[in-house]
């Protein structure tokens, strides 16, 4: 049985009338999410469901579902809300999906609006709509309970395949690298759906029998996969009381930037993870000046999400933390870094691969002395100029979005004499106020690194135009390709070698 449903029996028997779920104005004590849960599972086992895809804004209802698909022994296929029509359908097809959970509200494209559906209860915390779909089973690697798609650097989603054990491994480690207890709050800002949410914020916390807080993420300041409303955010960190939270690297810096413009600092919070991305040491130095717990780790889909997390008493500036007992870290003779422990089940539609074989990362890093692993960058975004020198784009990139007029970047120089950085301005930053800000981080970067031209960029880097994914990554290619000619031309005479 389930590590997590186990617990919650526990609690449920032990501590009938403790906080479960607070998803104001609705509560939910843990006995009260045990029967929601077993409701649940038996209607999805009377409807002969199979693989149970999840769409839905987080919620309530969302948690009991995810937890009753364990339940009832079914595969459960968490999507996110963020991804466009065409991607919910590859999702949908490639794993063989055969029923759909979702919110009884949302709007569906017309291809899913036209099939019958069901409406099932999820007792106390509402109601669920169920379509059952057409696509026939794929085969998935065995013990595969749940598969979560990752948008990664295509715009076709990914498959992993994970099971049980793995996840609950991963829930286990963060209770203890946080010291989570019964008293704990944590508050769901991310979308449940992506994994690290999923684990650390609803996984854990009823693992621990403490309390997980989830509120639809408009209420949490999130709009769509980029756009984040602080002040919102700072208000449901202070009125849910929370002791936790996890964000990723944009969401930490418009909340530093905020405190510092004299947004009330939420007390309550003990510890704050971020990761998803690459987070510069100046902004995690600017954060705990202000007092704020934070955090920064590293993880992979691949490997149930996090593999190493600063922790209090065991943190080092400029790393991710040591690894987590649950896995083993190796670093390549080419610097790249390699996982073993804890790994997944295989990609859908693709072979098993071979679980005692180290997982390769993508990224470039190093374990120190003290066994802290430091992340330098992406071993496939690494370009070397015309000069021979290896840039490590990322690096500069995080410095240059710590500026206050620049919101995002993206640095090109392969094969190039310099550098150029496409540049997203935050707000109506001016070009005299850009040439300041990146005048600023050159001054801190070697000569090879820094960025001699940029231009403008006419839209952010977000999903709905490719150029980005939904925790921050650069989609470089399709960048490059949106502003190859006006990249191309800011060399001139000096253009960049056949």
């Amino acid at each position: 049985m389930s590590e997590v449903l186990a617990a919650m029996v526990r609690h449920a028997q032990t501590r009938p009338d403790a906080l479960a779920i607070d998803a104001a104005p609705l509560m939910l004590s843990y006995r009260q999410l045990s029967a929601a849960i077993d409701a649940l599972a038996a209607q999805l086992r009377e409807q002969r469901c199979q693989r149970v895809a999840l769409l839905s804004d987080n919620s309530a209802a969302w948690a009991v579902a995810e937890l009753a698909i364990s339940a009832a022994g079914l595969v459960s296929v968490p999507l996110p809300p963020f991804f466009s029509q065409q991607q919910i359908a590859h999702a949908l097809r490639s794993a063989g999906i055969d029923a759909l959970l979702l919110d009884p509200a949302l709007v569906l494209p017309p291809p899913l609006a036209s099939l019958p559906s069901l409406t099932l209860s999820a007792a106390d915390a509402g109601t669920l709509r169920l379509l059952r779909l057409p696509f026939a089973a794929t085969p998935l690697h065995e013990g595969t309970r749940k598969i979560t798609y990752t948008s990664g650097t295509t715009g076709e989603p990914k498959g992993v395949c994970l099971g049980t054990a793995e996840q609950e491994r991963v829930a286990a480690v963060l209770i203890e690298a946080s010291a989570a207890a019964a008293d704990s709050r944590h508050l769901c800002v991310l979308p449940l759906s992506t994994l690290l949410e999923n684990i650390g914020g609803l996984y854990a916390p009823l693992l621990a029998g403490a309390t997980a807080c989830i509120r639809p993420l408009a209420d949490v300041g999130l709009g769509g996969a980029s756009q984040l409303d602080v002040s919102k955010l700072i208000a449901a960190i202070h009125a849910s009381a929370a002791t936790s939270v996890i964000l990723v690297p944009q969401m930490l810096l418009a909340l530093v930037a905020a405190i510092e413009a004299g947004a009330p600092r939420p007390t309550t919070l003990r510890f704050i993870a971020v990761g998803g991305a690459s987070v510069s040491p100046r902004l995690l130095e600017r954060a705990h000046r202000l007092g704020l717990p934070v955090f920064e780790g590293y993880g992979l889909s691949e490997c149930s999400s996090v593999v190493a997390l600063n922790r209090p008493g065991a943190e080092c500036a400029d790393t991710v933390g040591k690894p987590l007992p649950h896995v083993q870290i190796l670093i390549a003779a080419d610097g790249e870094i390699c996982v073993t422990g804890n790994l997944f089940r295989g990609y859908v539609g693709e072979p098993a691969p071979d679980r005692t074989v180290a997982l390769r990362t993508g990224d470039i890093g190093r374990l120190d002395a003290d066994g802290f692993l430091q992340i330098t960058g992406r071993k496939k975004n690494i370009f070397v100029t015309s000069f021979g020198r290896n840039v490590s784009p990322d690096w500069v990139e995080r410095e240059l979005c710590l500026q206050a007029p620049i919101a995002q970047a993206a640095l090109f120089g392969e094969a190039a004499p310099f550098n150029v950085a496409v540049i997203v301005a935050r707000g109506d930053a001016s070009d005299a106020a850009i040439d300041g800000a990146i005048a600023a981080v050159n001054a801190e970067l070697p000569d090879y690194a820094r960025v001699r031209r940029w231009l403008r960029a006419s839209a952010p880097f977000t999903t709905s135009n490719d150029q980005g994914t939904a925790n921050g990554r650069l989609r470089r290619a399709v960048i490059r390709a949106a502003y190859g000619d006006a990249i191309d031309a800011c060399y001139g005479n000096a253009a960049i070698p056949a």
